[in-house]
């Protein structure tokens, strides 16, 4: 009798993660620039949640993907959004500052949803703040959410991982 082998929900994220780190490893290395105006940015449509830009230098342009509008985040509260595919929820603490974080719990990787003032989780009632991504005290969940790098152009709220 042969032994089955059961992959977990926990496993293919794993899994997952670990290839779209190495999709963003190589599209980062040195020589693959192809000397395009665009940096061969437009090269790879089918990767929704990571931008191929390289980081803006100092002064440069803001680079990522927008994922709302300014106006749609009130000003001491929080939204769900999404950076491609993944979800990912947004705050505003104060006027004109925008934190973003990975909306998948630390703990279970549940997603969690915006409310207000936090960050909340259906799965096993982790609570984090959205201002900061950090988890409070009495959630299962001990550590914060992943941050993403977010700015702000005009009006539009850009994410990138």
């Amino acid at each position: 009798m042969t032994e089955q082998k059961i992959i977990t929900r926990r496993a293919v994220l794993s899994l997952s993660g670990a290839g779209a780190t190495a999709v963003v490893l190589a599209a980062c290395s040195p020589g693959t620039d192809t000397g395009s105006p665009s940096g061969g940015a437009s090269t790879d449509a089918a990767s929704p949640a990571t931008s191929s830009e390289a980081p803006p230098a100092s002064g440069g342009a803001a680079s990522g993907t927008e994922v709302a509008k300014l106006a749609d985040i009130p000003v001491g509260g929080s939204i769900d959004a999404k950076l491609g595919s993944d979800p990912i929820v947004l705050a505003q603490p104060t006027a004109g500052e925008v934190v973003g974080f990975s909306a998948i719990c630390t703990h279970q990787q549940c997603v969690v949803a915006a409310a207000k003032t936090e960050y909340d989780c259906p799965c096993h009632q982790s609570r984090f703040d959205a201002a900061t991504g950090e988890p409070f005290a009495g959630s299962k969940a001990l550590t914060g959410l992943a941050k993403l790098t977010i700015t702000v152009d005009g009006d539009a709220v850009l994410a990138s991982a």
